[in-house]
């Protein structure tokens, strides 16, 4: 019997590659969108979109957390902690994403947040080992190298690829040059 796991998905692009690895390695995989961090709530439906388009072409279910998108969960989490908000906001998707793993009886869980060179990967991994426990491990995989695989992948499927990490501050540093000052 497969080992399951239960993957975070920020969005369909970083998913493609983390799902593929997992079940090529003989997991059984499921995808869990939940991201309250993501503005503004267009932005959020085209990225639940997105992955749930990867998810019906990979075959892995994907449990979507639309009754908890609630963007003043993060914003109260990092309201004056803006320097360090990408820890806090991994902290609320990663406690989550234990919960329902425990909960739900998986073996494993992990995030798609790792496929991403823009991430906080020494972060990530230590957040999700200390949420791990005995019944329920953090899984780590370093999913970079399939960047590339994964962009390609993802155009050549058109699913939607967005343009910064997802919160109001990376939108705001991604177009904020396109301000007159």
């Amino acid at each position: 019997m497969a080992e399951r796991v239960l993957v975070h998905v920020c969005c369909g692009p970083c998913s493609i590659t983390t799902a593929q690895t997992l079940l090529d390695e003989g997991f059984e995989v499921t995808g869990l969108f939940f991201n309250p961090n993501i503005h503004p709530l267009s932005e959020y439906l085209k990225r639940r979109d997105g992955a749930r388009q990867v998810a019906e072409k990979l075959g892995f279910p994907l449990i979507i957390k639309d009754e908890e998108y609630d963007p003043k969960t993060f914003l109260r989490a990092v309201a004056f902690r803006e320097e360090n908000r990408c820890f806090h906001c991994y902290q609320i998707r990663l406690e989550r994403t234990a919960h329902i793993a425990r909960s739900g009886g998986f073996d494993h869980f992990t995030t798609s947040l790792l496929y991403s060179k823009y991430q906080q990967h020494d972060a990530i991994r230590q957040l999700g080992l200390d949420l791990a426990t005995d019944a329920t491990a953090f899984l780590y995989r370093d999913f970079r190298e399939g960047w590339q695989r994964g962009i390609e992948t993802s155009k050549a499927w058109s699913v939607y690829r967005q343009q910064y990490c997802g919160c109001i501050y990376s939108e705001f540093e991604r177009y904020h040059k396109e301000l007159d000052t």
